[in-house]
């Protein structure tokens, strides 16, 4: 826990009284929300959901041909609430600002504030370009759109900048809900892909990872080693596990966090400029993943023998 940091806690277990509750999403897709609409709302408003995503063993190898295991949880998440004009001749595009789109603030150093825990950019950038890329996707497949325009809307209550995938999550609920709002099937191999690019748009540096296991759900292993094939197709080969096979878990967080993307992308640079300590150091974190998913399948013998061998302190059922 590095000093001058500041952490929130989830868990699940025996020693869960004080804590939320974290635990592994079963696979489910898609992410519809049932909801009873409120008396005063729109008529046919689509509210789609995407949950954050843990990152347990090879990231950030996903984005450097490695191997991945991921899993999304419940706890936090992001909705997107899409509601069609009420004219149908209307084709109007429209986008609601979000809990970080702020423009208006009530003196400047509560503007310094916002700006420093936050940053200058907020969910809408976001909607805006997946419109774009969902757009292209439809006139390259040939897929005719009807007219009815519409407005987004973003709630999230997932952390900022913990690594949580706060922002694919608001794609990926948004994209679920233009594919409901059109009628459109968007396979759900190509949800990552498309997903990824709306924020390669954006200058985002990031991997398929957080897209796939947030279209997919539950616990994905995946396998980008395939350079060839990954690069040719925008997708890797992926593994459902059960979420039975997860031992207990805990989830830490700064509650004052920085900026991750600054090193990613300082190791970015390094990579393709053929670093051979940053190219060996990726393989080794994909193996670590391969090596966890033979463990999780195996059972808890397997993982306590891990943890024994690690710390040098025999591990028992409830640790």
């Amino acid at each position: 826990v590095p000093q001058g940091k500041t952490h929130s806690f989830f868990t699940f277990g025996p020693r869960s009284e004080l804590l939320n509750i974290f635990s592994p999403r079963q696979s489910h897709y898609p992410g519809t929300i049932p909801r009873t609409p409120m008396a005063d709302e729109p008529v046919g408003v689509i509210t789609q959901r995407a949950y954050a995503r843990i990152g347990l063993l090879g990231n950030p190898s996903d984005g450097y041909f490695g191997k991945t295991l991921s899993i999304s949880i419940q706890n936090f998440f992001a909705e997107v609430h899409l509601t069609p004009n009420q004219q149908p001749l209307s084709s109007r595009i429209s986008f609601e600002p979000g809990p970080y789109d702020t423009n208006v603030f009530a003196s400047l150093s509560s503007l310094a504030g916002d700006t420093a825990t936050h940053g200058y950019y907020g969910g809408v950038r976001l909607l805006r370009s997946l419109c774009y890329r969902f757009h292209g996707f439809c006139s390259a497949a040939g897929i005719s759109l009807h007219a009815r325009g519409f407005t987004l809307a973003y709630t999230t209550n997932i952390p900022k900048q913990t690594g949580l995938s706060g922002s694919s999550s608001i794609l990926v609920a948004g994209l679920r809900c233009l594919m409901r709002h059109y009628g459109v099937t968007v396979p759900l191999e190509e949800q990552p892909a498309l997903v990824l690019a709306c924020e390669t748009d954006l200058g985002i540096v990031a991997g398929l990872q957080d897209r796939v296991i947030q279209c997919y759900e539950g616990v994905v292993y995946m396998d980008f080693s395939d350079a060839r094939a990954v690069t040719a197709s925008g997708r890797g080969v992926y593994t459902q596990l059960p979420a039975s096979c997860l031992p207990p878990l805990h989830l830490v967080y700064a509650q004052n966090p920085g900026d991750s993307g600054k090193v990613h992308s300082a190791v970015r640079a390094r990579w393709d400029a053929g670093d051979a300590l940053i190219r060996a150091k990726m393989q080794e974190v994909a193996g670590l993943a391969e090596r966890g998913r033979e463990l999780l399948l195996q059972g808890t013998p397997a993982l306590a023998a891990m943890a024994t061998a690690a710390t040098g302190t025999e591990v028992t059922g409830a640790e």
